[in-house]
């Protein structure tokens, strides 16, 4: 009989590198980038036909949470798991297969997802999730290779093995290594040699193999969820969690787990995925303009003007410029080079260091 089969939407992040249009009180996940819904919505609309509201799990922080709840009013309350504090992704990972086993009385599968990302080929998605449960049933961890279309040396790579399988017209790989985000040069060679994949952080893998890799990898993290699971769906389930989460080790599942597994298989998709991580990966996950223009809100009087992502709710005028970023708030105005997008998460920490709590 085949296992249950649970989604984890990791949604707890405040995508600081999207300021100044994700805000604390406004995360990244409820941004709107892409017509009328949430990237959160999206997220929880995409993951239909192939799981029931009830086998969608929501783990998320304290000042989000009811946000969430809003939008996705179909999952029910008990599946919003709520952390005390943010501890990364491989607590939540660990905590996320223990709810899982909770519902459902037993071993399951669960397929660890972002709940922030675009993905524009939503049934090929459907379709590679369906083939990963049947792989990770046999025991291993799956993890969604995305096949690169440029450069990017804002994502970390994954670098195929020997083929290991195919399963419903999937090609299934062994995976030899993870690579941290490369330099400009071995971005450009990872991206064309047909061996390396941009790493998704998508993982599809059994609750007992979950807890195997953390006994042999996070000793601490795995003792303390035993000692939680002893509470959970008790009426000390909030009170145990509260004392036990801020003591497991900080960690993201990619170093923490992922870099030591054994068993660890990589199918390469072409799903038109973004991770929309920063303002230079979302004006690559639009469509443009005739002049490379892509205009979220608000309306673009352009002279000359090319390769430039526009976001306000007022006319924006722009003359004789290139390759530049525009995002027009209430109260801040952010313009910053394409091509340093990522330093936006800088004067974040800059403001933060300040006080400046209002802006954040």
């Amino acid at each position: 009989m085949a296992l249950p089969f649970y989604a984890l939407l990791m949604a707890g992040g405040s995508g600081t590198r999207l300021w100044p249009l994700s805000r604390r009180v406004h995360p990244k996940q409820l941004l709107k980038l892409q017509g009328d819904r949430s990237l959160y919505r999206l997220a929880v609309d995409r993951l239909q036909p192939l799981f029931s509201p009830e086998h969608i799990l929501v783990i998320t922080a304290k000042d989000m949470a009811d946000g969430l709840k809003v939008q996705s009013p179909e999952i029910p309350e008990r599946n919003f798991i709520v952390e005390p504090e943010g501890r990364g992704t491989a607590p939540v990972i660990g905590l996320g297969a223990l709810c899982a086993e909770s519902l459902a009385g037993s071993e399951a599968i669960i397929a660890c997802l972002t709940a922030d990302h675009l993905i524009a080929n939503v049934e090929k998605f459907g379709d590679a999730l369906s083939a990963s449960r049947k792989v990770a049933d046999e025991g291993g961890i799956v993890t969604l290779g995305i096949e690169p279309t440029y450069p990017a040396t804002g994502y970390g790579y994954i670098e195929r093995g020997e083929w290991h399988s195919e399963v419903d017209g999937f090609s299934v790989f062994n995976s030899v290594e993870f690579k941290e985000k490369p330099d400009e040069d071995g971005a450009a060679l990872m991206s064309t040699d047909g061996r390396h994949y941009w790493n998704s952080g998508m993982f599809i893998w059994r609750t007992d193999t979950v807890r195997s890799q953390f006994e042999k990898q996070l000793p601490e993290t795995i003792r303390c969820l035993r000692e939680l699971n002893a509470d959970w769906g008790t009426h000390n389930e909030g009170e145990t969690l509260a004392r036990l989460w801020p003591k497991i080790p900080k960690g993201s599942i990619d170093y923490a787990v992922m870099e030591g597994a054994k068993d660890l298989l990589v199918i390469p998709v072409d799903i038109g995925w973004s991770d929309v991580g920063n303002w230079g990966s979302v004006y690559e996950a639009l469509r443009s303009d005739l002049d490379a223009n892509v205009v979220l809100t608000g309306e673009h009087q352009a002279i000359d003007t090319a390769r430039t992502l526009i976001q306000s709710d007022r006319i924006v005028a722009t003359v004789g410029i290139k390759d530049l970023i525009v995002v027009d708030t209430p109260d801040v105005l952010l313009v910053c080079a394409a091509d340093r997008a990522e330093q936006v998460r800088d004067i974040v920490k800059s403001l933060e260091e300040m006080g400046r709590t209002s802006l954040l």
